[in-house]
């Protein structure tokens, strides 16, 4: 292996037949550049999937009222459903066992304006509890606590777009804000891995917004958050006893699917990540598939190379070489050129992830990357089929009388 001789033989037998030599490497490059490349873009893809829930919690119930479409115990089609405050307080009530938090959101736009700065934005109408559901990050200040629900107070808590829109440089802590010709005071500030539209958005207690809107207990939807001990098996129980209750108590048919929407996100976040684990498999698939084209390609450029030089071996053993050491000559030569050219596919890949990974998020393709751990398996892979292919036809090759390879054409 570390003969000084063998190594010169190999380097000469390269140097003579540099166009065999570049398509026995370039076969294994691509088959593991292609592999690298796939590989790194099923990882982004499901980083993408992944970093689609980052901003708020996965264990989480949305209930949404709606229109009922039949008829049910006396009451008309098309009868509209409202929720209001003693849902809230009879969910929270029933459930404590599944429950974590649960929170009213009412969603209204409105006009802000500070001084010389007006924009428009939208106001959330929520419990403390909220904070929990979207995530909020509070930079300064607080958030909105149970004081603020009791008091009906006009604090707001407003994004960090909202104010460096509004404020610029000035600090919005303790400032004044009119939304729709109502003053509110500004009691934080947060920012939300959700990006801009998240942190240009402002917050207010529910009961707030309910007293200006003619002192009245409706609200939009309802958050509730179940423990994460329950599991997706509980999570999806408790989905279903809720939504029974509802129905029962806003009195809507059972198959009546447009009285009232209810969004699990423990099964959205399931299904999707599934489904991002199948898109990774196909993905992986057709890199493995490319790793088998190139064993096959390398298998049979080494075909036809022992097969070519078979005078040459048969020259070898005239002059007393042993059947082992030309095996063993192929073989390191094969092992050589399949090392080199693994490692070069594998950086080239590596390095095209590392320079286009920013560029793919529109393409839905978010910090490609592959375990290194993975792309080395595939190179030794590699490594082992190309010393394959290089050993099985060097044996054939070897076993041949010296006067019948010196009469080959």
């Amino acid at each position: 292996m570390f003969s000084r001789d063998r190594w010169q033989e190999i380097f000469q037998s390269i140097g003579k037949n540099k166009l065999r030599t570049f398509l026995s490497g370039f076969t294994i490059t691509l088959g593991i550049l292609i592999f690298t490349i796939l590989f790194g873009f099923g990882n982004g893809l499901k980083n993408t999937f992944q970093e689609f829930f980052v901003d708020d919690a996965t264990n989480t119930i949305w209930l949404f009222p709606g229109r009922t479409s039949k008829p049910y115990k006396g009451f008309a089609t098309n009868r509209r459903i409202e929720f209001r405050n003693d849902d809230v307080s009879d969910i929270k009530e029933d459930f404590t066992m599944y429950l974590d938090y649960i929170s009213p959101r009412i969603s209204r736009g409105g006009m802000a304006k500070y001084k010389g700065e007006s924009n428009t934005y939208t106001t959330r109408a929520v419990s403390p509890a909220y904070q929990f559901c979207e995530k909020t990050i509070i930079m300064k200040g607080r958030y909105l606590n149970e004081n603020d629900i009791k008091e009906k107070a006009k604090h707001i808590v407003i994004g960090r777009l909202v104010e460096q829109d509004l404020f610029g440089k000035e600090n919005a802590l303790g400032k004044f804000l009119d939304i729709d010709g109502i003053v509110y005071k500004v009691i934080g500030v947060f920012q939300d891995d959700g990006g801009d539209n998240e942190e240009r958005l402002i917050y207010m207690p529910y009961t707030t917004r309910q007293l200006i809107e003619k002192n009245t207990d409706k609200i939009d939807q309802i958050i509730v958050g179940f423990k994460l001990g329950i599991g997706y098996s509980g999570a999806m129980a408790f989905e279903r006893s809720l939504d029974k209750y509802m129905r029962n108590k806003h009195v809507i048919a059972p198959d009546d699917q447009n009285g009232i929407f209810i969004r699990n996100v423990a099964d959205q976040v399931k299904q999707t990540l599934q489904f991002a684990g199948i898109l990774q498999m196909v993905v992986a698939f057709v890199g493995i598939g490319t790793l088998l084209a190139g064993i096959i390609g390398i298998s049979n450029i080494m075909v036809f190379v022992v097969k070519e030089r078979t005078k040459e071996l048969g020259v070898r053993k005239a002059l007393g070489a042993s059947p082992g050491s030309i095996v063993g000559m192929v073989l390191q030569e094969s092992i050589f050129i399949t090392t080199i050219a693994g490692i070069a596919g594998l950086v080239i890949g590596m390095g095209i992830l590392n320079f286009v990974g920013v560029s793919l998020e529109e393409f839905f393709i978010k910090n490609p990357y592959v375990d290194t751990s993975t792309v080395v398996k595939a190179t030794l892979l590699l490594i082992f089929f190309g010393a394959l292919a290089g050993y099985i036809p060097a044996r054939r090759a070897a076993r041949i009388k010296p006067i019948v390879a010196l009469r080959d054409e």
